[in-house]
């Protein structure tokens, strides 16, 4: 489940070890900072403003990069992968966005299998 809690102009998001702060565009993984690009860090965001819930791919490239999605276009499988690598090098035992084949993306805290 994903926490909210305000902390300047944009609210903190929580989730597991997981904490994002989108105002001082910072990610900390286990209390740990983690690298993101501003693109990166968006689509975190909107996934976790999301949590539990199946994303498109047309949706999230709409609402992070402000326009529709071109039928080839693979930007936001590309930034996602991106995402979980740079979460799975600081915490190896945790998933946090899972593919929906076909359909999207959710994210969900769940240990790694």
């Amino acid at each position: 489940m994903v926490q909210a809690a305000q902390n300047g102009s944009e609210p903190v998001l929580r989730a597991a070890e997981l904490e994002l702060r989108p105002a001082e565009f910072l990610v900390l993984a286990g209390g740990r900072p983690v690298a993101m690009t501003a693109r990166e860090l968006d689509l975190l965001t909107e996934l976790m403003r999301r949590p539990d819930r199946i994303v498109s791919r047309d949706e999230l490239y709409r609402v992070v990069w402000g326009d529709f999605r071109r039928k080839s276009d693979r930007s936001v499988d590309v930034y996602v992968g991106r995402i979980r690598h740079k979460l799975w090098q600081v915490l190896p035992e945790r998933r946090f966005i899972h593919t929906h084949f076909g359909f999207g993306y959710r994210f969900k805290p769940e240990p790694s299998s």
